[in-house]
């Protein structure tokens, strides 16, 4: 059975945040966790959170036991984008562009037999 996580409008580009979930695509929760804990990159403390979020839901809604959690899917997507203006040169602006993302989390079983 899946359970799953989504984190929705969180300020942090798609292209950012898909280099650290492909860290961790595939891999067993806490394995997950771990890998996390020790990346350097500012997005991997929400990831963290979300996964987090996504076993709490396992454990509360569905019983499911933890430590047979993988983590079956993650995907980015694109949210809206903030647009600004910054003066540049002889009386011009360039837009700034400032991406979101929404990140689902998947969760499922590994089956014992595999």
């Amino acid at each position: 059975m899946e359970v799953s996580a989504r984190a929705r409008y969180v300020r942090v580009s798609p292209q950012k945040a898909r280099l650290v979930t492909e860290l961790v695509k595939g891999k067993k929760v806490e394995e997950a966790l771990n890998v996390l804990a020790f990346t350097h990159k500012a997005f991997a403390k929400t990831l963290t959170k979300l996964i987090n979020s996504a076993v709490a839901n396992a454990q509360q809604n569905n019983q499911m036991d933890v430590d047979t959690l993988v983590i079956k899917r993650i995907s980015v997507d694109g949210g809206p984008t903030l647009k600004r203006h910054i003066p540049r040169a002889m009386g011009r602006a360039t837009m700034i562009r400032k991406r979101s993302s929404h990140i689902t989390v998947v969760l499922d079983e590994k089956n014992k037999g595999r």
